[in-house]
């Protein structure tokens, strides 16, 4: 099967196919081997790619980028003004958390999130990569698998509940997300009830009811998920805590970059995996002011943040189920978005057999990543530059990690909402 194709068919990694209209074009290359982003200058073959290119080539940074005018000098980064995400009203932030409205998102926000949950993380290594003819010994593997909670999701997780100070939360997630709201939520003995679209996987639901999370599950998609935690949060009085779509989550996300950046300054490339845009909104703004390339990786069935910046605004795409079932999202996040877009360097899909590949040679390796953390490396083999980068290694929480207990706490409660989706 060619690399650009999936078991869905060779359609669905092509950018025409795929729906992402005219200021999106595909090189005469071959759909197997192109990369593919927001480009309103033309094709720019040194970058390997279609960039974003709204003020020309920025020689000092190495490529092009956007307009320096909207850049947020006297936060040293690139902001954003964040619309409320969640209901805070009795849980402001504490003194070093950002608000979540009029709010630009800049490293110092980053570095405080880095301290605030210092106790509850790890500091993930950095792991030698494949071989490969393109990219020779340079490609290196950031390996969030192993952080706490199996993903880099306890990141954002601890960095919102720490800051919120809330004593009763709700969440829509996909697994990780949930996963790591329940270890921070039993240390800190916070009532968690984590919403579950129909598509989730059994061990991971079963992984949030053992650390002691109610778990409620509804039909439909990723946006159906989210439409009943919102809902759920107000019946209970709760703290919504978005997976991805929140200030202080994007901030917890961007300590992986900065991380990333401190241990090997001299990177030229990080590839992200990308679904609800959390991780690779906060690298974007862990990466203002360092001339890396910030590059974006989607699942082919699900590039929401490909079509949204062909477009110039967010859509929705229907339900995926992508083999990346982490990467599900079918919407970019109010928060996320446009840090994303006044950053970003490239966004690349990549179909489900590239992404099986790739989990398949990180198990080569010894990385024990799930197919949702495979996601950049397989951007990276895509793209094929020889180049230093890093690929974020994004999860390991496979069925052979979790194993699931056989038995539900008797202090637990599981639901499952059979409720029709509000149209």
């Amino acid at each position: 099967m060619p690399a650009g194709t999936d078991d869905m068919g060779a359609a669905a990694a092509d950018p025409r196919s795929a729906g992402l209209g005219h200021r999106l074009h595909t090189p005469e290359r071959g759909t197997d081997a192109t990369p593919y982003g927001r480009d309103t200058a033309g094709w720019a073959p040194e970058r390997g790619g279609y960039g974003r290119d709204t003020a020309g080539r920025a020689p000092e940074h190495g490529g092009y980028g956007r307009d320096t005018a909207a850049r947020t000098h006297e936060r040293g980064g690139y902001g954003l003004t964040a619309e409320p995400a969640v209901r805070t009203a009795d849980h402001p932030p504490d003194a070093g958390g950002p608000e979540t409205a009029g709010h630009a998102l800049g490293k110092p926000d980053l570095l405080a999130a880095a301290a605030r949950i210092a106790p509850y993380v790890v500091r993930t290594p950095l792991l030698p990569g494949p071989v490969t003819e393109a990219h020779g010994t340079g490609l290196l593997l950031k390996a969030e698998h192993l952080q706490l909670g199996g993903s880099f999701k306890m990141r954002g997780a601890a960095n919102a509940v720490l800051a919120l100070g809330a004593d009763r939360v709700v969440t829509g997630s996909s697994g990780n997300h949930g996963i790591a709201l329940a270890r921070i939520a039993r240390t800190l003995g916070i009532r968690l009830t984590v919403v579950l679209a129909a598509g989730a996987m059994p061990s991971k639901a079963a992984a949030i009811r053992a650390l002691g999370a109610d778990t409620v599950q509804v039909g439909g998609g990723v946006a159906e998920r989210e439409e009943r935690a919102r809902a759920l949060a107000d019946e209970q009085g709760a703290v919504l805590v978005p997976s991805s779509d929140h200030p202080l989550v994007v901030a917890g996300q961007g300590t992986v970059g900065l991380e990333l950046l401190a241990a090997a300054p001299d990177t030229e490339t990080v590839y992200v995996p990308t679904g609800g845009g959390g991780l690779l909104a906060g690298v974007c703004v862990a990466a203002a002011g360092h001339p890396v390339r910030v590059v974006g990786v989607e699942p082919a069935l699900t590039p929401r943040y490909a079509r949204s910046l062909a477009v110039g605004h967010p859509v929705r795409l229907p339900a995926s189920a992508t083999v990346a079932d982490g990467l599900r999202g079918q919407c970019p996040g109010a928060v996320p978005y446009p840090v994303i877009r006044d950053r970003v360097d490239e966004l690349i899909a990549v179909g489900d057999a590239e992404i099986l590949a790739a989990t398949a040679l990180l198990h080569r390796l010894g990385i024990g990543a799930e197919p949702s953390g495979a996601v950049a490396l397989a951007g990276a083999l895509r793209a094929g530059r020889r180049e230093r980068a890093v690929a974020i290694v994004s999860g390991g929480n496979t069925p052979a990690r979790l194993h699931p207990p056989h038995h539900t706490p008797a202090h637990t409660l599981t639901r499952h909402d059979t409720k029709e989706p509000t149209p």
